[in-house]
């Protein structure tokens, strides 16, 4: 960093030693003994703006305060049947590291139908992922490369999106408000694969709306991805989707472990196991989902999701016009 972004993160420093002390207790979840490397992410994600950054960052610990976030790891989805219909409809899940040690999450954008739950409980299965990323897994990391591990990558599998998605806009856009507002700067990379003609078109249009920043992020592949992606991991951290041409994310067997997205694969088998046994220390199992208040997404945020509905629009009128039917 250079003397301006050092001298940002010292301001922002000291006004974070005069948060009131929950905020501070609710702090050092976030940043796990690495404030710094926090500050700055928060600082990245507005642009190096010391007073817009403090903002957002007590904005982010209020509301980890108001929903209890700090404690969203004791709060197991029960029963387990319900959690397991909730992995295989919010696809997602950790597959391995790259040779850096970065931890590499694939999503199976297509194919997510979030339809065997309320919002709530996918809301809370995703936050959980980011807590357990933050507090358990990037720890863990960073104790094995003695070097700080703050970041992930995520393959975004796009197999299978039709415009029918676009009823699930609601539900994509307050996950992503979530993880823009109080995870900001945690992905390295998003890499997208297997992409269809309805993503190349949204692309096209989303793409000039974007910050530079977030432009540089977003990379989009040949096919599933796999001869890029072998350039930063090994072939045992592969998505699944990614490990041949074709392959996609579609029909997946719940019991197979290679499959990341799977209740049977060792990363959601370890998550799920680790919040029964806080639960089970504080005697909270409580039935029921959390209800998380869903922040509103920044100006330049809701104009993008506006974009994409417009344009997934037009093109099934398109669609309509040719084929006398809606896809």
């Amino acid at each position: 960093m250079g003397a301006d972004s050092e001298d940002a993160v010292k301001q922002l420093s000291l006004l974070m030693e005069q948060v009131e002390a929950p905020l501070k207790r609710s702090f050092q979840n976030m940043h796990q003994g690495y404030p710094k490397e926090t500050l700055v992410r928060f600082l990245k994600a507005r642009e190096w703006n010391v007073p817009k950054a403090h903002k957002m960052i007590v904005d982010s610990l209020d509301w980890r305060i108001e929903n209890e976030i700090d404690s969203v790891l004791e709060r197991p989805i029960v029963p387990v049947d319900l959690y397991r219909s909730i992995r295989d409809s919010q696809l997602i899940g950790l597959s391995g590291y790259t040779k850096e040690g970065l931890p590499v999450f694939g999503i199976g954008v297509g194919h997510s139908t979030y339809d065997k739950a309320s919002v709530h409980y996918y809301v809370q299965s995703h936050i959980q992922i980011n807590e357990y990323r933050d507090r358990i897994i990037l720890p863990r990391l960073t104790q094995q490369f003695e070097r700080p591990v703050v970041r992930c990558i995520k393959v975004l599998d796009m197999t299978g999106l039709k415009l029918s998605a676009l009823s699930q806009i609601k539900m994509l856009t307050s996950i992503s408000t979530v993880d823009d507002l109080n995870y900001p700067e945690k992905t390295e990379t998003y890499y997208v694969v297997n992409v269809p003609y309805i993503f190349s078109a949204c692309w096209k249009v989303v793409k000039p709306l974007l910050q530079e920043r977030t432009k540089k992020k977003v990379k989009v592949l040949s096919g599933c991805g796999r001869d890029e992606l072998l350039k930063i991991m090994d072939y045992s951290s592969l998505p699944h989707f990614c490990r041949r041409e074709g392959s996609g994310s579609s029909k997946h067997s719940s019991a197979d472990v290679d499959d990341c997205y799977s209740l049977d694969h060792p990363f959601h088998k370890e998550l799920y196991d680790h919040i029964k046994e806080q639960a089970s220390r504080r005697e909270l199992i409580k039935m029921g989902s959390l209800h998380v208040s869903i922040p509103e997404p920044d100006p330049e945020d809701a104009k993008i999701v506006e974009v994409i509905q417009a344009e997934f629009q037009k093109i099934g009128e398109q669609d309509e016009s040719t084929t006398g039917h809606k896809d």
